[in-house]
């Protein structure tokens, strides 16, 4: 079903980006958006509130965050279905990428309302731009996982990648990471951008080994940039079991791994899966 967003009746639920440090960053559009809704949905409303103040906009907050997001779907509904326009903001940023909103934004689009996105602030495409690394293609993976052993198999999972791979990370994990990504993917380029827009912005370049050196106790939102894989791998000194095999230690499912090996080695995947379950 096609969404005509600006040529129907229907109630819109706007997505809109806030600055991630410089309040000069929000779009004139986004100023515009948040005076004109009904209500705004926020990750905080102490956060949300300030910056509304900041613009002189005085509007009805209700928090939503990880764990009433899907609490909230009810109430966004009702406010949809009564003709009223709602917007949806994060801390900090554009809202879903990493930030509340996804379940908000299902729910509206599952009962035909609008669902319009306003282009604005996010993290990862400064960083990606200033890092000095190769911009396309690129992937968004966003937080590894928290726990050692877990983000070690995400990693793994991601180490053939050919694309530059950017993630988030929380400061007090930053050196842990940054071990696991020197560990798993090897002495790749990378970059560490910190404080993105704000005062102390600071950007780190170099290879993982140079970089771990010099991150010791640094602080506030980061994002890293990581080059892709740029080794050739050469399959035919490997069987396809072998290749299917490989992926599932890295902590792939038997039907991704499959996926992958029909990609990497450019064969239909019907193919693989008929090969790997003769060779079971």
């Amino acid at each position: 079903m096609s969404q005509k967003s600006y040529s129907n009746k229907n109630s819109t639920l706007y997505l809109i980006p806030t600055p991630i440090g410089n309040l000069d960053d929000i779009t004139i559009r986004a100023v515009k958006t948040l005076n004109e809704v009904d209500v705004v949905f926020c990750e905080d409303t102490r956060v949300t509130g300030l910056l509304l103040k900041h613009l002189d906009i005085h509007k009805k907050m209700i928090a939503n965050h990880e764990f009433n997001e899907k609490q909230n779907q009810e109430k966004l509904l009702s406010y949809l279905e009564k003709g009223l326009n709602v917007g949806l903001v994060s801390d900090r940023g554009t809202p879903v990428i990493s930030d509340p909103g996804y379940e908000m934004a299902v729910v509206a689009i599952e009962n035909n309302y609008n669902v319009v996105a306003l282009p604005g602030p996010t993290a990862l495409i400064p960083a990606l731009i200033s890092s000095g690394i190769s911009p396309a293609p690129f992937s968004f993976y966003g937080f590894l996982n928290s726990k050692d052993g877990k983000r070690k198999k995400e990693l793994e999972a991601l180490k053939q990648n050919k694309e530059t791979m950017i993630f988030y990370e929380a400061p007090h994990r930053i050196e842990d990471t940054l071990k696991n990504i020197l560990d798993v993917l090897g002495n790749r380029k990378i970059s560490i951008s910190r404080e993105i827009t704000k005062r102390y912005e600071e950007i780190y370049r170099g290879q993982v080994s140079e970089v771990i050196k010099e991150i010791s106790g640094i602080k506030g939102e980061i994002v890293i940039v990581v080059e892709g894989n740029k080794d050739e791998i050469n399959f035919d000194n490997i069987s396809v079991m072998e290749h299917i095999n490989s992926y599932i230690k890295q902590g792939l499912s038997s039907k991704d791994a499959i996926k992958k090996v029909s990609e990497d080695r450019r064969v239909k995947k019907g193919d693989i899966y008929n090969e790997y379950h003769r060779g079971e």
